[in-house]
């Protein structure tokens, strides 16, 4: 068993994550590979792998997730990853997982992020914990908070759901991945057929089959709802899955109504309603709407937006809550483990990185950015790359 507790104390780090205080450090620095030792490797996501890194000069903790360059090519994914980038440059929340730091070097591409041991929403349903209505109430709220900021920041995450919750080590919940999230300007609507099906809302399906006026930011507190509901009942309010065919989801949401458990109280199944509520426009969809919920009457919102309110689930701090095959996978199944890679880092000239990354909060370079999205356009025979600063 890892014994993260006792590995924390022997490395005498500590660790970084978004309700610590941010580090001050020379932004002439040109932060790299070779700044982080590689601890463990401790899961997967839609960027990449995701591994525990401890940067040299201050012992702080973070997770790093990479991606090769080559394989991004091969997969179509170049437009997903330099969006990503470039919204998790401008964000930065409470509940959200923040960057940090993202560079290259020849082969990969990596961003480091803050470090959130106490796993995700749907490795704790996978171990079976009975999350509580008080305790989902809880998540409820953080991710309303989290949810109207991006919002404020014209971005749809397009992802909701529990795998893409991260909880800190007290049990605060914060969203991450945003592989696939768009970025809407006022009068703007999205139309693409983006997120994981079980999770998104009707009108994404019906502006896809029909060729509607498209969709906005309601849709990611449907999701918010579905993640609830199933967090309370163990199995999500529809039969829905990956391969459902679009045209019977349509006639589902219209046909099917969602079936509530008598146990709950009157409050708890008022908000689920309002969240799953099939017209967007009836639907809970801002914190000031969701504020008007008689669930979240008694709510102090100033101190779930400092963490304050005790967690009713804390996560056991004794372990590390992921799936113990990445390592092995890391160790035997890569041709080239991170942790035994060739430093082949780009060097750029520090007088330009400190113009560049002057007032930023990140010390990616644009130049060097910028030169790779060419490299990408030339070699997916696309022409157009949103700039990354």
């Amino acid at each position: 068993m890892f014994h993260w507790s006792k590995w924390k104390k022997r490395m005498g780090a500590s660790i970084s994550s978004s309700s610590s205080k941010r580090p001050v450090f020379d932004e002439k620095e040109d932060v790299n590979f070779d700044h982080f030792q590689i601890l463990r490797a401790i899961g997967k996501g839609s960027f990449g792998k995701v591994c525990i890194v401890q940067k040299r000069d201050t012992e702080k903790m973070y997770a790093m997730k990479y991606m090769n360059k080559q394989q991004c090519v091969e997969r179509d994914e170049v437009r997903n990853v330099f969006r990503e980038l470039e919204i998790l440059q401008e964000i930065e929340h409470a509940f959200l997982v923040n960057l940090w730091y993202s560079f290259q070097d020849e082969e990969d591409m990596f961003m480091v992020v803050d470090l959130l041991l106490g796993g995700d929403l749907r490795y704790h349903l996978q171990q079976n914990v009975q999350f509580t209505e008080e305790t989902v109430k809880l998540y409820i709220c953080e991710m309303a908070s989290a949810l109207d900021y991006l919002r404020s920041q014209h971005i749809i995450h397009r992802d909701v759901k529990p795998d893409n919750i991260l909880l800190d080590e007290q049990g605060h919940a914060h969203l991450t991945d945003f592989n696939i999230a768009t970025i809407i300007r006022d009068g703007e609507r999205a139309t693409a057929l983006a997120g994981t099906k079980p999770y998104m809302a009707p009108e994404i399906f019906h502006s896809f089959l029909n060729g509607g006026t498209g969709y906005s930011f309601e849709v990611d507190w449907w999701s918010l709802g579905v993640m609830a509901y199933e967090l309370l009942r163990g199995w999500r309010p529809y039969d829905i899955h990956s391969n459902s065919p679009v045209e019977s989801l349509v006639q589902l949401f219209s046909t099917v109504s969602v079936q509530y458990v008598t146990g709950w109280s009157k409050d708890t199944v008022a908000l689920l309603r309002k969240l799953l509520t099939v017209n967007p426009e009836h639907r809970f969809s801002s914190l000031a709407s969701i504020q008007t919920s008689s669930y979240l009457s008694n709510v102090d919102w100033d101190e779930i937006c400092e963490k304050k309110v005790e967690a009713g689930f804390v996560p056991n701090k004794g372990r590390l809550h992921c799936d113990p095959t990445f390592e092995l996978e890391e160790m035997i199944l890569e041709s080239r483990p991170l942790h035994k890679k060739k430093r082949g880092l780009q060097r750029i000239n520090p007088g330009i990185i400190a113009r560049i990354a002057h007032n930023r909060k990140t010390t990616t370079s644009r130049i060097a950015w910028k030169q790779f999205s060419k490299i990408l356009s030339f070699l997916t025979e696309k022409s157009k790359f949103r700039k990354m600063l």
